[in-house]
């Protein structure tokens, strides 16, 4: 199983990068379909670019599961990803607009895809390490689904704060 971990990884990646990138323009494809919201790209906001990230890690971490149950500290990596990735997203994208000022597309997207990136290296790191303790892995799948609740919420109910607000449009949610 240890050999495969690096190839599960990459697959990882390269099911998160797809995903999020159709996720992206899916909303919008279907019609603005309000039963797809919660999981598409709404509007340009950073929350919206982070549900692209989360919800094909989280997607792929329930697939990577069923082959790597084995693992006690399997859903302990997969929160820490997941966590690491969709934080990544807001840390580089304001950095980078506060120190340049407004950003290019490109430059958006290649944070998305560097994001992506650097949460399977750290998710491999850990499964390589097997240092990692995990105290209580259904607590880490509470939190995950918790994080998935507060995306389909902040999606129709967004708070008056910068990271939910629409840069283009100046609007919050749908």
């Amino acid at each position: 199983m240890k050999k495969s971990i690096g190839l599960w990884q990459l697959m990882g990646f390269a099911v998160t990068s797809f995903l999020g990138t159709v996720l992206h323009f899916l909303y919008e494809w279907l019609g603005d379909a309000v039963w797809i919201a919660p999981f598409s790209g709404v509007n340009e906001s950073t929350w919206e670019h982070m549900k692209l990230l989360f919800w094909p890690m989280l997607l792929f971490a329930v697939l990577q599961g069923f082959f790597f149950r084995d693992r006690s500290d399997f859903w302990c990596v997969k929160l820490r990803g997941i966590l690491l990735g969709i934080s990544l997203i807001p840390v580089l994208f304001y950095t980078y607009n506060g120190v340049i000022g407004k950003s290019p597309d490109w430059i958006n997207i290649a944070i998305f895809f560097l994001t992506a990136a650097i949460a399977y290296l750290y998710e491999t790191r850990l499964f390589f390490a097997e240092a990692l303790r995990c105290k209580s892995p259904k607590g880490r799948i509470v939190l995950l689904v918790l994080i998935a609740c507060l995306f389909v919420v902040f999606t129709f109910f967004p708070p008056k704060l910068g990271i939910f607000k629409d840069p283009l449009m100046g609007i919050y949610g749908i």
